[in-house]
């Protein structure tokens, strides 16, 4: 009975609690956590179970290759579109919109080989949620490819069967369906890794779904310049235009201090960003305007093609990388010290 008659110090815990409840309407005293429950003990210093709070991308180096070719591919539907109703230059338009439809295919296959099956970029159609990036990135992706599709079958029946009234609808429906879900398609990747939790990508929302779109259109340029259109002068001012939205965007960058932006400026990633803005932008700018009036125009219209192809690639594995090192290093844009980061700043002071 004496056992039964000692008070038990978690019982008049709770019942300071409430008492302090009921004076001051707060509480100001730490609460009783049950032993052995399930309730984590988390917090900004030491993360969630002891894990770090931000999940690294678990994405294959298929994705970035798939955010390059989609970008390009999108640029290439829209560039298709316009070239007939502009400048009537049919060659390059018949160019574009195959190459922009065999994009589409390739970039449907990437999508697939990263998730692993067809049944799971299947069930991402199942749901149409304006809200989220990936879900209407997948709609855009799946409507761009078909319209692509539509363009390209007018282009086969008008050969077969000559350029009637019901191939000029089909072509018109091709036209409007690949500018209409062409624009976001080549830069909606930017969107999906800006509106991340990651610090790094988070930090850059409003620029990186430009950064992306302007890279895309320089990869299509530079695709169609290295396959039979590097002549053309439209190409080259588009390619003029794309090269300096990217080196406003690199010029950007570097200017912004942040401690989120740490991974785009140091390690692998940084310098693949780094590399990427000086091949997309002030060397194609400067190669460009070399081949204005000149007689070997195409040898540098090309070489600045390939430039900008390979800063297009360079910046997407860049991001990605430097997604993967903000993750890991989440504790830094909190500005949140580990012990030895803190006894190792008393032995500097």
């Amino acid at each position: 009975m004496e056992a039964f008659a000692q008070p038990d110090p978690r019982e008049s815990r709770l019942e300071a609690i409430r008492q302090q409840a009921e004076e001051k309407g707060r509480v100001s005293l730490p609460g009783i956590r049950p032993g052995g429950s399930p309730l984590p003990i988390a917090s900004p210093e030491n993360g969630y179970y002891q894990k770090p709070l931000l999940k690294e991308p678990q994405w294959t180096p298929l994705v970035p290759l798939y955010f390059f070719v989609g970008g390009a591919s999108g640029s290439l539907g829209v560039i298709g579109s316009l070239a007939d109703l502009l400048s009537g230059d049919r060659e390059l338009a018949q160019r574009a919109r195959w190459m922009a439809v065999s994009g589409a295919a390739l970039s449907s296959v990437l999508l697939i080989a990263d998730l692993g099956r067809p049944s799971r970029f299947l069930n991402m159609l199942r749901v149409f949620k304006p809200q989220s990036a990936m879900s209407m990135g997948s709609w855009v992706l799946s409507a761009f490819s078909t319209f692509a599709g539509i363009s390209a079958c007018a282009d086969l029946i008008a050969l077969r069967f000559g350029n009637g009234i019901a191939v000029r609808a089909l072509r018109a429906i091709g036209r409007f369906g690949s500018v209409l879900f062409g624009m976001p398609f080549h830069n909606y990747t930017g969107v999906l890794i800006g509106a991340s939790v990651i610090p790094v990508w988070n930090n850059r929302i409003r620029s990186l779904p430009r950064e992306f779109g302007m890279s895309g259109l320089q990869s299509a340029v530079g695709l169609l310049e290295l396959t039979g259109s590097s002549g053309s002068s439209a190409l080259n001012a588009l390619g003029l235009l794309s090269a300096g939205f990217e080196s406003w965007e690199g010029i950007d960058l570097l200017r912004t201090q942040d401690s989120a932006l740490r991974p785009a400026k140091q390690h692998l990633s940084g310098a693949l960003i780094q590399a990427a803005g000086i091949l997309s932008g002030p060397v194609p700018i400067a190669l460009r305007i070399l081949s204005i009036g000149r007689k070997r125009s195409r040898r540098l219209r090309r070489l600045a093609a390939w430039c900008g192809i390979l800063g297009s690639l360079c910046m997407r594995y860049g991001w990605v990388g430097a997604g993967t090192l903000s993750a890991r290093d989440w504790k830094i844009p909190l500005q949140i010290q580990t012990a030895g980061d803190a006894d190792a700043t008393l032995k500097r002071t």
